[in-house]
């Protein structure tokens, strides 16, 4: 049984349809990234999956549970094992990096501050922060903040990490020290939902590859399957075009 199971999934934003029976599923400790167009629906599967936008037919099963989002309880069940990193940092400018790791544990789900501190170090040095946690948002690069919003993610200790676009935001010479953060979670095991235009590092660290266009999944294979040997002519039309660039 997948670990997340999605199942016809539709949504829209005000009239418009942007998924349209999106049927996918993620293996526990298995990376599978989807790929495609801008405006192919990735980043909104995401925001449907962590509970940001009630899906309007459709089901998602995580750990074999069918999940309401039109429940409010249900959908903070979910913000309990699904976490998510956005392209922005959004990390709490007023706060020190320790501070914006634990606040959420703390404050939210209600943990033992010292245990979430000693978590929290622990997932700074992790990701390459280890003298860090005194230190402000502004004082960090936009690589630093990006690695201090994946380990406030994990201090949620999630069961499914969902990463969208994660080094969109960067300068190119800072992509490579997030990317590096998120290999170390790949060979640790963490179950991931990755939305990335990185095609080179989507190649090495995806066990599935999910190509969509209009709200829809056209092809799901493995990175060779998929980037080698494409079988749909809108896969081979993309991948030719971005392989040459």
């Amino acid at each position: 049984m997948p670990h997340l199971d999605v199942a016809d999934l539709a949504a829209s934003y005000g009239a418009t349809r942007v998924l349209d029976g999106i049927t996918l599923s993620v293996e526990k400790g298995e990376i599978v990234s989807l790929i495609g167009p801008s405006g192919s629906g990735k980043s909104t599967l995401l925001r449907v999956l962590v509970g940001l936008l009630v899906p309007e037919r459709g089901a998602v099963s995580l750990g074999g549970q069918r999940i309401d989002y039109r429940d409010r309880q249900a959908v903070r069940a979910v913000r309990d094992k699904v976490a998510i990193v956005f392209q922005q940092f959004n990390l709490f400018q007023n706060m020190t990096v320790l501070d914006n790791v634990t606040v959420a544990p703390v404050k939210v789900k209600r943990r033992d501050r010292r245990e979430v501190e000693d978590l929290a170090k622990a997932l700074l040095a992790r990701v390459g922060l280890a003298d860090k946690h005194r230190a402000y948002p502004d004082e960090l690069s936009g690589g630093q903040q990006q690695r201090v919003a994946i380990a406030r993610a994990l201090a949620l200790q999630p069961e499914v990490l969902l990463l969208d676009e994660v080094t969109s935001a960067l300068d190119p010479e800072l992509v490579n020290e997030v990317l590096d953060a998120i290999r170390l979670l790949a060979r640790d095991g963490m179950t991931m939902l990755i939305v990335s235009h990185e095609m080179a590092f989507v190649r090495e660290v995806s066990r599935q590859v999910v190509f969509m266009a209009d709200g829809r999944v056209v092809e799901t294979g493995a990175p060779r399957a998929i980037f080698d040997a494409p079988v749909e002519a809108r896969t081979r039309d993309f991948v030719s075009k971005i392989l040459r660039h």
